[in-house]
């Protein structure tokens, strides 16, 4: 008997077996991702997180001022939010949700890395979610990052 046989098995239930892990931990990610969009989104409208006790520092307060002040910028952010965490808690168009999320977590990330240095660790796992999903789903991206796009001319 050859080893071959047995060798290929074993590779064949390794790779099925790192499968199940890289699914679940895509899952996983998914719906952390998707609960904390869709908690903070929909805190932006009801209000049901407690609010910090201390007072942020002068310019994270200056901006949070300055975008309530607009009328239309929180709302826009926090929907965006809630949009995006509902499509990623249902499975649905999770490439879409990732992309209009990218900005939402980059200005969290610069936030925290700028202006409030205190909440800096949730911002970093934000991030890490959002690259580690996009790397998942590379492939609904493919087409929108080609250098040339080729448009077939129908009459």
């Amino acid at each position: 008997m050859s080893i071959a046989p047995v060798l290929a098995r074993r590779l064949v239930m390794t790779q099925t077996k790192r499968n199940k892990i890289t699914v679940i931990a895509i899952a996983g990610a998914r719906l952390l991702l998707g609960l904390v969009f869709f908690v903070f989104g929909l805190d932006g409208f009801l209000h049901f997180v407690p609010q910090p006790t201390t007072l942020p520092p002068e310019g994270a307060m200056s901006l949070a001022i300055a975008m309530m002040k607009t009328g239309y910028m929180f709302p826009l952010i926090k929907g965006t939010e809630l949009l995006a965490g509902t499509l990623l808690l249902t499975n649905r168009f999770v490439p879409l949700a990732l992309a209009l999320l990218a900005p939402v977590v980059v200005n969290i990330v610069a936030f925290h890395a700028f202006l409030a240095p205190e909440g800096t660790t949730l911002a970093v796992v934000l991030l890490i979610l959002e690259v580690a999903l996009a790397w998942a789903y590379r492939n609904a991206y493919r087409p929108m990052l080609a250098p040339k796009h080729l448009v077939s001319a129908r009459a």
